[in-house]
Parts: structure tokens; sequence; C-alpha cells
């Protein structure tokens, strides 16, 4: 296996979405591979990844299950056939994103009724008091980072209470999203590994605690479930606890960012929200279009010809919903963030099997959030003298923004 460390020099043949630079300059860099002349990118880091950019090749290996395995979805330095102690197919590390079929639907299908609208729409009140204590806190500064005291809170905040787990850990839970998601170009070195251990007995704890002591939340909902007949076992329950917490955290904390560094730099589409409030619900479709947070991984089952290149057992493949929602054959104007966008049937919560469970818990933080941000503060804009600063690795959004506030309500 071939291992590659240090910046990218080229883009079109060395790409590492594990570069601060990539998530930077994301849209920059597709163009340069897209240039490049090769269908589908390729790099020879984390053991070997391709990176297809059509939204007509990430459709077709989102929905491949004979080829493509779910196996690990985020990208690392060792496959999961070198991870000592990885938990095999078909449950997988963090089911049911982590499972194939025919594991995965009965995975998923028992998740759906926590998620439904009927469980979800009851939060709206938790969330808008939720968001208005954070825009409390600000006091009345004229600069505030409206991802460090604020996006960041709110998807930390709802999740921890949905699973029943200690809201004042909600630190320790961002530290564990961004070790599982972020730098993920790091070795696996004993202070790495130590923390790793850490998340793992932490879950552990509060599961075991969860079995002494049922209450009315979603550990205890797993803990209660069946699949054919059975109980789950405990690898399943950790794993979807797991799963819950670590992508119902990053991935709406990054929307919610992304939306808001839209509307600081944008004024025309900021006044017309303010002014139109019942346009957001539309704008935030939009905004999860045009600055969809995440990318899964696959991992190649046995050697395939794919469109032309030839990949390997076991390499990576990503797969880029934001490039796809950017592909001009999908969507007129692609690049153009047009909040009257009428048809947009994005790929922001994914494609295939693993389409995102909890979209109605995202959707409705995303719209709660932005509608009580431009609530209470109707014109801001960036603060010139400091950087937005971007996440590293599979899921983008802002880690700081800096805002000059400009009027508060």
């Amino acid at each position: 296996m071939t291992t590659v460390y240090g910046p990218v020099t080229d883009w079109a043949t060395d790409f590492d979405h594990g570069d601060p630079e990539y998530n930077k300059n994301i849209h920059q860099i597709w163009e340069t591979l897209k240039a490049s002349g090769c269908p589908i990118a390729h790099t020879e880091r984390y053991g070997g990844t391709w990176l297809p950019l059509t939204h007509e090749m990430v459709h077709e290996i989102a929905y491949d299950t004979d080829h493509f395995t779910s196996r690990n979805v985020v990208v690392g330095q060792l496959k999961p056939s070198q991870v000592e102690g990885a938990i095999p197919a078909p449950i997988g590390g963090a089911p049911p994103i982590t499972s194939d079929p025919p594991f995965h639907a009965g995975a998923r299908r028992l998740l759906l009724p926590a998620f439904s609208p009927k469980k979800i729409d009851p939060l709206r009140s938790k969330m808008e008091k939720m968001c208005n204590d954070l825009i409390d806190k600000m006091g009345d500064r004229e600069h505030v980072d409206a991802a460090l005291e604020y996006s960041q809170h709110i998807p930390v905040l709802i999740i921890a209470e949905m699973l029943g787990l200690p809201l004042e850990d909600a630190d320790k839970f961002r530290g564990w999203v961004n070790l599982v998601l972020g730098n993920i170009g790091d070795e696996r070195n004993e202070d790495r590994m130590a923390q790793f251990m850490e998340f793992d007995a932490y879950l552990h704890k509060h599961i075991a605690d969860h079995v002494e002591n049922p209450r009315d939340d979603l550990i205890s909902f797993l803990l209660d479930s069946e699949m054919d007949g059975h109980k789950l076992l405990p690898e399943h329950v950790q794993g979807t606890v797991l799963l819950i917490l670590i992508a119902g955290i990053d991935t709406t904390w990054s929307g919610i960012g992304s939306s808001l560094w839209h509307l600081a730099t944008n004024a025309v589409d900021r006044r017309r929200l303010v002014e139109n409030p019942e346009m957001i619900p539309q704008a935030v479709e939009e905004f999860l279009r045009a600055y969809a947070p995440v990318t899964m991984a696959r991992l190649v089952r046995e050697d395939v010809e794919f469109h032309g290149v030839q990949m390997k057992e076991e390499d990576w493949v990503l797969l880029p919903f934001p490039a796809a929602n950017r592909d001009e054959a999908q969507f007129e104007n692609a690049d153009t963030v047009d909040i009257d966008r009428e048809e947009n049937r994005h790929a922001a919560f994914g494609l295939g099997i693993h389409r995102c469970i909890g979209s109605n818990l995202a959707r409705l933080e995303l719209n709660v959030a932005v509608e009580t941000f431009l609530k209470r503060f109707p014109d801001f804009e960036l603060n010139g003298s400091e950087e937005v600063t971007w996440s590293t690795g599979q899921v983008r959004g802002p880690r700081t923004l800096p805002f000059r506030v400009l009027s508060r309500s």
C-alpha cells in the first residue's frame, strides 16, 4: 500500500480532501480536477482514493451495493481489514450507515419512527428557546462568532437530549466529532487511540446506565428494539448511538454555519428573507443544495472497471454529494445560489439506501436557526479583520464565523 503524506502540490494529480486548503477552496479545486480531463479524480493518498464529481457517477455508486461496500464511510489511513477489533460486516461500526444489504434494511427500518415528523416537529419550541438563549448570551457586542457562539451548540444540545446524555458534556461531544471526522490524515498514534478508547468507554458507560435505569430517550429506544425477533446486539446499539451522536452534530452544525456565512456575504438575500420570512424554508433547501456539508465514502468490494478507470479491491471511493449538487447537467445554473429555486431535488441528505434518516431533524434545526438569527440580527456582515476558518475532512462547514452585527432586535 502506498502511503502519501504532506501538503498537496498539484490538485489535479494528488488531491487530498483532508488538506486544510480543500474545504476552504473546494469549488475552485473541483474545477481544477474536472479540467484535468480525467472522468474521476484519483490520488494515492489513503492507500488509493477515487473522487467522482458528476451527479450521474455519485448516484450510480450510491445505489450500487454489489460493487461498493459501506463497511466504512470515513476515509482513513487504514482500511477496515487493517484495523484490529473493527466490527465486521454486516453490522459495521456505526449501523445502519456502515451496514450492507440485507442487514441494512432492518437496521434502518427500526430507526425511522424515532425520526419521523411526528417525533421531530414538537421540538420546534425547544429549538427556538435554545437559539434565543444563545443569542442572549452574546449581549450587545458588535462582534460575535456565529460558529463558536451559535451554530456549533444547537445540534449538540438537541442530540444529547434526544439520546439522554448529559448536556454538560457538549464540549466532549464536539471533540469526539472532530476526532472521528476531522484530521483524517493523522496516524493512529498513542494519544489519538487513547481518545478513541475514551469515547468508546463513555458510550459503554452511559448505555449500561440506561440498561439499569430505562428512560424515554433514544438509547432506551434502541435497547428495547428488536430485529428478526431478537434484541439488538450490544455492538449494534453502541454503534448506532455513535452514529446518531457524530452524524447528528457535525452535519447540521456545518449546514447552519454555511447558511449564515451565505447571508453574511449576500446582503440582498439577507434582506429579502428578513422582509419575507415565509421564504426561509425554500431558501434553506437552496443552502442545502449549494453548501451541502457531507461527503460519504465507500470501499471497492472487488476489482471493477468503472467509467473507464480500474478500481482495486479496498480502494476508497468518495461520494461528494456537494459536487453532485453543483453539476450543471442536473441543476440549471448550478453554481448560482438562487433562493427562488423551486425545483430542487438536491442530494444534500445523500442518495441510495443510506439517505439520511435524520433529514427531518436537520431541516427543522436549519430553519429555526436561520429564522431566529435573522429575527434577532436583521443586518450583519463578515468581520473583515478576522478570517473565516473551515473544517477539514468529509464534512464541510465554517469552524469560525466572525460577524459584525449592524442591527439587532
